[in-house]
């Protein structure tokens, strides 16, 4: 495939899956408001790509699914290789260390920008200390032109940990769509839920299931906020949204804790900014984050949060201000928090509106994305820095560890 020199450069999004997820949904808001006349724009993944794809609106973006099987992508490197010398993009994107290995062939394929973005982290590396992740980063850090950490922790894992110079680290954290997540004038039912707005007050969290988002941390909290509060069994109820490989155990803790019953589990939804307005607390329950869209998004809605103390979530959360802080996987002090909000909701409104405020003076969609557009053109101006094979290869030998 052969470029037009007329049209905008091409940015080739490289991830290991598109799906429901927070790193997924930052791409898609990214491509969906980058001005067309900017760049375009490609998603390849290492793996599949579910319906998911459906919400990006633009009309011009190639997706490409390499269905890559468990293990290293070193036998996808002569098809990712063609890939990016048949549409020559001028940079590629990679995310996260699952689609960090993508760089390589990128480089070999003479992309002149290979960006690489760390969103968060996984079971494997709650804490950043995994030596052979870390290890893995600084070997391919040759073949990469420049950084993006979205939070500070990660900015400093990367620079401190990782050993990658702090000029090629840029911090870009999330934006929300505040047009989009906006609060209810007044509560809203949420379609298919048995709660009632007049009636129940409603805590809950949304996104995928699984042991690093620990959905189960909030539903032993909920059992234990029951027991120590019992005047709210008529009124607290639990929503958790998602879908994924931690449902039963979650639906097994409400069972065993006699609550299933004050609890709605939808399964995955697409009407995310509906069931936002429909609440009246959010919890992110994590055990590590990186830069949590669905913390901006809850923010954006007038919710107060509260969230565990990891990854950038202190950065979003200002503790007794827009929502609480606790220690991850700490039921009791979870549970406590929940109390006191809906001991006094007059308090936690408020302090969703001041979360409001901050999501729309700090995390500004529009920052986010003209901050990724300016980083993009100002590595393609600069030209191959290190670039091209050769200057990439005394850059090695002249600072080994980057």
């Amino acid at each position: 495939m052969t470029p037009d020199r007329e049209q905008p450069p091409l940015v080739a999004h490289v991830l290991f899956r598109l799906d429901v997820g927070g790193l997924e949904n930052g791409v898609v808001n990214l491509i969906n408001h980058m001005p067309r006349e900017s760049y375009r724009h490609m998603v390849i993944s290492l793996t599949e790509i579910t319906d998911f794809r459906r919400r990006i609106v633009r009309d011009d973006v190639e997706m490409v699914a390499l269905h890559k099987r468990p293990g290293h992508a070193f036998r996808l490197y002569p098809h990712l290789y063609r890939l990016f010398r048949r549409y020559r993009p001028a940079v590629v994107h990679t995310r996260n260390l699952a689609a960090l290995e993508a760089a390589a062939p990128a480089w070999a394929a003479g992309v002149p920008v290979r960006i690489h973005g760390e969103h968060g982290r996984d079971m494997d590396d709650l804490d950043g200390s995994n030596r052979k992740f870390q290890l893995i980063r600084r070997l391919y850090s040759p073949f990469v032109t420049s950084y993006v950490a979205l939070s500070g922790d990660l900015e400093e894992y990367l620079c401190r940990r990782v050993g990658i110079r702090p000029d090629r680290v840029s911090h870009i954290p999330n934006g929300v769509d505040t047009r989009l997540f906006h609060p209810a004038a007044a509560r809203q039912p949420i379609a298919g839920c048995p709660f009632s707005p007049g009636s129940h007050w409603l805590v809950g969290t949304v996104g995928r299931m699984q042991s690093v988002k620990d959905q189960a941390n909030l539903a032993r909290a909920f059992a234990q906020a029951l027991q120590h509060a019992p005047e709210l069994a008529s009124r607290l109820r639990l929503v958790l949204v998602g879908d994924g490989p931690l449902r039963a155990a979650v639906e097994e803790i409400l069972r065993a804790a006699g609550v299933r019953e004050l609890a709605w589990l939808p399964g995955e939804r697409q009407d995310v900014p509906d069931i936002l307005r429909g609440m009246d607390c959010f919890v992110l329950p994590s055990l590590a984050e990186g830069m949590s869209n669905v913390i901006l998004e809850a923010m954006a809605s007038g919710l107060p949060v509260i969230a565990t103390a990891v990854g950038g979530s202190p950065e979003l959360v200002a503790h007794g201000c827009t929502g609480a802080l606790v220690p991850p996987a700490d039921p009791e002090a979870l549970a406590r928090q929940i109390i006191a909000y809906a001991r006094d909701p007059d308090h936690a409104r408020a302090l969703g509106r001041a979360g409001r405020k901050e999501a729309e003076r700090r995390f500004s969609l529009d920052a986010m994305v003209y901050a990724y557009r300016d980083l993009y053109q100002h590595r393609l101006s600069r030209g191959a820095e290190p670039g091209t094979k050769r200057s990439e290869a005394r850059h090695v030998r002249h600072h080994g560890n980057l």
